[in-house]
């Protein structure tokens, strides 16, 4: 099992910036994990925003924050973070991590332990 906790979600103006955190704990965390961050809208399907690979090595983004968002991950710490740039009103949802092993990452099927979710809102 693999607890996540999400932080650093509020409200911001369009043009703001905002950085989410996820502190992972849990027995199963001595498995490699990725670790990925979704988003949900009112009335949207869940929908991929980032991941970052095991070795951290590797990120993936959505096109629509490519540029202005970045994920990165602290093992040491069990972390994994998203700064969140030039925040858009269409960013505005419930923000979710997520750890898994299976590929792709851009995928909620590749993810089995799931965060409760922090709100953004972005405000035009």
């Amino acid at each position: 099992q693999v607890q996540l906790v999400e932080s650093g979600g509020g409200l911001v103006q369009a043009g703001d910036s905002l950085r989410l955190a996820c502190a992972a704990s849990g027995p199963s965390l001595t498995s490699p994990f990725s670790l990925g961050w979704f988003r949900q809208a009112p009335g949207k399907e869940k929908e991929f925003v980032a991941a970052v690979s095991w070795t951290a090595r590797n990120t993936y983004y959505a096109d629509s924050v490519k540029g202005r968002f970045t994920i990165s991950r602290d093992k040491a710490k069990n972390m994994v973070y998203l700064q969140m740039n030039n925040l858009k009103p269409e960013d505005t949802a419930v923000y979710s991590c997520a750890a898994g092993n299976r590929f792709p990452f851009q995928n909620r099927a590749s993810y089995d332990y799931w965060g409760q979710g922090t709100q953004v809102t972005v405000s035009s």
